[in-house]
């Protein structure tokens, strides 16, 4: 495998501080030493912190495991819910601190960074429209109910579990998330 290059790093050490400790919480200084390069070498790739941030959330969704949203060997509903449940399982895992990352920059950075927020609206967007499409599948299937648009009821679900990270990361417990799985696929789109 090739060794990873100076921006590889900047941008692997920038995904690991903010989703540790936050936009605010981290600075240059401190993702370039997690990246064991020079700061200054930082500006020889990124203009900002927050054009870093930019990167880091395309690689934050790269790294996302949504290929399991296409498996169509698995029944939809069955996928949906195999899907979610290690997000929750690694969010409780980590201590209640590591939530979605998209959720964290939506909570800390939206109202201040224009292009974070259109990038997060995106990636929302898209996500959103890849649970759609397992919902549809379970609609003709007659797993969902079909009178609500698989595009609403997306879009519901990820508000919850958004909200339930949300919750659970103030708890200190995994009680929300226990509630969402719960509600979520039991009588929400179950």
């Amino acid at each position: 495998m090739a060794k990873p290059n100076v921006r590889d790093k900047i941008v692997r050490a920038g995904l690991d501080q903010f989703h540790r400790v936050g936009f605010n919480g981290s600075s240059v200084e401190d993702i370039t030493d997690l990246a064991e390069v020079p700061k200054g070498s930082f500006y020889n790739h990124f203009k900002s912190k927050e054009a870093l941030a930019l990167e880091v959330i395309d690689r934050y969704i790269e790294q996302g495991s949504h290929a399991l949203l296409s498996d169509t060997r698995v029944a939809p509903l069955k996928r949906l819910k195999a899907y979610f449940t290690p997000l929750v399982q690694e969010f409780v895992d980590s201590g209640y601190k590591k939530g979605c990352l998209l959720g964290n920059f939506s909570s800390e950075l939206a109202d201040h960074s224009a292009p974070v927020r259109g990038r997060l609206e995106g990636a929302f967007d898209n996500w959103v429209k890849l649970i759609a499409n397992v919902i549809r599948e379970a609609q003709r299937a007659g797993e969902v109910d079909s009178k609500v648009k698989a595009e609403q009821l997306a879009g519901v679900l990820l508000s919850a579990f958004e909200g339930a990270l949300l919750r659970a990361r103030v708890a200190g417990d995994s009680a929300p998330l226990k509630e969402f799985m719960a509600i979520g696929f039991g009588r929400l789109i179950g």
